[in-house]
């Protein structure tokens, strides 16, 4: 998909630039980075991040910077207008998800209630 089209959700520049150098370390230049939705956590859902060079049916992919974000349809559906961003600070690095449809979140910020 390109840029300038609105996305249902956003892959921010650093998560794409951290994709990009966690793949190059690999020997499988086809993957990319799957979020998705589980049960669970203390609020009710949590994300989930995982690295997969299988895109399945209904499945949508954003590219970026020449890697990609894949989302399935059913987690699809609870981040709409949110976006998928990598920070660093001093409680270490990661993949952050902010989603404006979570009506609570959890401190350690990967669980969510709708």
């Amino acid at each position: 998909m390109s840029d300038d089209v609105a996305l249902p959700l956003q892959f921010t520049e650093a998560a794409a630039n951290k994709v990009k150098s966690l793949i190059a370390d690999e020997d499988n230049p086809n993957l990319k980075l799957r979020v998705y939705i589980t049960g669970g956590g203390c609020s009710g859902f949590q994300y989930g991040f995982t690295f997969d060079d299988q895109v399945n049916d209904g499945d949508m992919t954003i590219e970026k910077q020449g890697v990609g974000l894949v989302v399935d349809p059913m987690s699809l559906q609870y981040l709409v207008g949110g976006a998928v961003d990598y920070t660093e600070g001093l409680e270490g690095s990661r993949f952050v998800v902010t989603n404006p449809n979570a009506k609570s979140t959890c401190g350690c910020g990967s669980s969510f209630s709708i």
